[in-house]
């Protein structure tokens, strides 16, 4: 029978001889190797496996699972498949940027994929916040601070699939989205100029307010931008812009509301559309 015997230095105190010990014991724990228990498995059984983790809600399970389909069936369209379904996995699973670099992988990689509808429709979603501007506006928060960015990508996603696949399923939700985007930008917009209004910064609230109104068409935060500037010149003691300002709404809004009854609170959100 094969043994070994472990040599004993002399005088070695009984510090030394625990602490030489416990090396050998993690170097032989170190040396064991780790089990892939999906070495054995076919790339259909783990995607059946990873997409039953991702319905269940365990995407911290499906991703690294999906991410060995990848690799076990490269080149083939399961791989595109788990790329693409392991992009929603990270984007269901709270990892945003993760998701957003791995469908910029799939775009790159696969131009021609008949999955690319969908790749830029979750890049859309996964950029997209539904609570843009107008939460911040309904709490009364200060919007200046709000980071528009992610919505302006969402907004570039959609309106490309809208481009380039009018007929896609996802188009029409798109399409909504990408109209809601605008009006909330907007409604950010005007909502700041209304900021500044209220604290008497009045050329802040009137660049501002022009701004919206330069950049934006037909949403329905204009009207409010439109009074913006028509109190701040009127704060200002600019009568002939003020006056003019007046006429403009009378003739775009004749049932404004705003010049009856002034600034209004948002008691019915017009910005839902799912």
């Amino acid at each position: 029978m094969f043994s070994t015997k472990l040599s004993v230095v002399p005088n070695a105190s009984p510090l030394a001889a625990a602490i030489c010990a416990l090396s050998l014991l993690i170097a032989g724990c170190s040396s064991t190797p780790t089990v892939d228990r999906t070495a054995t498995w076919s790339p259909n059984k783990i995607y059946a496996e990873a997409k039953d983790e991702a319905n269940s809600g365990a995407y911290d399970k499906a991703i690294p699972l999906f991410e060995k389909l990848e690799g076990r069936a490269a080149g083939t369209p399961l791989a595109q498949q788990a790329q693409i379904e392991k992009a929603y996995a990270q984007y269901k699973g709270g990892e945003q940027a993760q998701a957003i670099a791995t469908l910029d992988r799939f775009i790159k990689l696969h131009p021609a994929s008949p999955a690319m509808d969908y790749a830029l429709y979750l890049k859309g979603l996964v950029n997209f916040n539904d609570n843009l501007g107008l939460f911040g506006f309904i709490s009364r928060q200060d919007l200046a601070e709000r980071d528009q960015k992610s919505a302006k990508e969402s907004f570039e996603s959609f309106k490309e699939l809208v481009a380039r696949f009018p007929e896609s399923r996802y188009t029409p939700d798109a399409r909504l989205r990408m109209n809601y985007i605008v009006n909330s930008l907007a409604q950010s917009e005007v909502h700041v100029a209304r900021y500044y209004y209220s604290r008497g910064a009045y050329i802040a609230a009137i660049n501002r307010a022009q701004s919206a109104i330069a950049d934006y068409r037909d949403v329905p935060a204009l009207e409010e931008a439109i009074y913006i500037l028509y109190k701040s010149y009127d704060a200002l003691g600019m009568a002939e812009l003020r006056d003019d300002t007046r006429r403009i709404m009378e003739k775009s809004y004749p049932n404004s509301d705003y010049l009856a009854k002034g600034f209004k609170s948002v008691d019915s959100p017009w910005y839902k559309f799912w």
